[in-house]
């Protein structure tokens, strides 16, 4: 619970005061309109009535958006000056709705908090929330990636206990496809996705970008080592060439053990125990991404403790003010409030979205849960991709280029090149705004 100093809790009195006599004047409490994606959208409205009752004079006004829709919608409410007082966004956003001076910096308001609020916070999660050393949003809940894995498959190939570096799990996926066949594969990495490709390289210690972020720097050879290990995987046949729309339905894929290793992030943890059969249930794990170091410690039986986890991406969903709205302060009350432990904890309750506060995992719900306990390890092991608002139309360009490469229509070397050349062209803006001493 966030401890108020005594000007802030001055600031709440008051501010409830005024609300209160601006609804027994005009029978109208101050309105908030939050826009929150997905089932998020609808399973927050649970969480409101308590919001409510600590804040009479306030009313939350949700509107619950597809997020295939989101990220446009929130563009022309922005260009149309009718963006929501609050609202949920995606991390990799943010540095978008900064340069488009839409969101309301925070750190006036987070000095009324104590250090260990936001120390609580999983550090690199929180990072992926701040631009040039201000805070712009609030994490709300955490998203990675990482293993889930059939330990029933794994144990029959020699590995009772899931390798901790990228070594031990080469060996491991060679012996699940020898002992498969033709037919079947270790694991699945869907051509279509951009984000191994980037975490193998961020975990080689690839900058992605050079020169503040202007060019692209894809040829460095540690992405390039990266690279090629990833395009290894398909060559070997360890992977299949196919993408997210090829694969029929990959859980009973997944049962049927055509490929024994996925990498995904927390939603599925709710999809595999509902669509797995309850036979399978016991079968199935998760763990942390390994590292490239050390392959000696890799050996079947070895457990996870051994060593630390490899970065993975940080991802999730935050929660922003918007910069012109008139009513920041009762929206400012509603962030607070879906920022405590104890509502993060019930959010996952509702969801399955895992909180972003460290605290908050001391839930029940959540130390009872064994697939959860992988993710909690990976979240104190994370990267952040570039902080810019191009990065979106960068990962769809990886992933072209990375497709491409699987299917040997380009080389390796090729596809790097190209995707050099396209993301310097994206980035033509960003050079052109910096040479000028503005902010881009």
């Amino acid at each position: 619970m966030v401890m108020l100093s005594p000007p802030r809790l001055f600031f709440i009195v008051w501010f409830a005061l005024w609300l209160a006599g601006c609804d027994s004047g005009t029978g109208r409490a101050v309105t908030v309109e939050f826009w929150a994606m997905g089932q998020e959208g609808e399973q927050v409205k649970a969480l409101l009535p308590e919001f409510e009752r600590r804040h009479p004079g306030i009313r939350v006004q949700v509107q619950q958006i597809p997020w295939s829709a989101a990220h446009e919608k929130l563009l022309t409410a922005h260009a149309g000056d009718a963006m929501p007082d609050a609202f949920q966004l995606g991390n990799t956003w943010i540095p978008e709705f900064v340069a488009l001076r839409a969101i309301e910096p925070l750190d006036p308001r987070l000095r009324d908090w104590p250090e260990a609020a936001l120390a609580d916070y999983f550090p690199g999660i929180l990072a992926t929330n701040r631009l040039a050393g201000q805070t712009f949003a609030l994490p709300w809940y955490v998203d990675t990636r990482l293993f889930f894995y059939r330990s029933d498959l794994l144990a029959a190939a020699g590995f009772p206990e899931p390798p901790v570096t990228w070594d031990g799990w080469l060996r491991a996926m060679t012996a699940l496809k020898a002992q498969g066949g033709e037919k079947h594969y270790a694991i699945l990495l869907p051509i279509d996705e951009w984000q191994l490709p980037v975490i193998l390289a961020l975990q080689r210690g690839a900058t992605l970008l050079r020169d503040r972020d202007q060019y692209g720097n894809f040829r460095d050879p540690r992405f390039r080592d990266a690279f090629t290990f990833y395009l290894n995987l398909f060559a070997r046949g360890l992977a299949p060439p196919v993408g997210n729309s090829q694969m029929a339905n990959l859980y009973r894929e997944f049962a049927s053990g055509t490929f024994a290793i996925y990498i995904s992030g927390p939603w599925n943890i709710g999809e595999f125990g509902r669509r797995l059969p309850a036979a399978l249930q016991p079968h199935w794990n998760t763990a942390p991404l390994p590292d490239f170091a050390d392959a000696s410690l890799s050996s079947p039986g070895e457990r996870l403790g051994a060593r630390a986890a490899g970065v993975s991406l940080a991802g999730g969903a935050s929660l922003a003010l918007s910069r012109n709205s008139p009513r920041r302060e009762a929206a400012w009350l509603l962030l607070e409030f879906l920022a405590e432990p104890e509502q993060q904890a019930r959010f996952y309750q509702l969801t399955g979205d895992l909180p972003a506060r460290q605290s908050a995992w001391n839930d029940p719900a959540l130390t009872g849960n064994r697939h959860a306990q992988a993710f909690r390890e990976q979240l104190q092991h994370l990267r952040a991709t570039p902080p810019i608002p191009e990065w979106e139309r960068i990962a769809s360009r990886i992933a072209y280029y990375a497709e491409l490469a699987i299917r040997q229509e380009l080389s390796a070397d090729e596809a790097l090149a190209a995707l050099d050349r396209d993301v310097d062209r994206i980035l033509e803006k960003r050079r052109w705004l910096l040479s000028r001493g503005l902010a881009p």
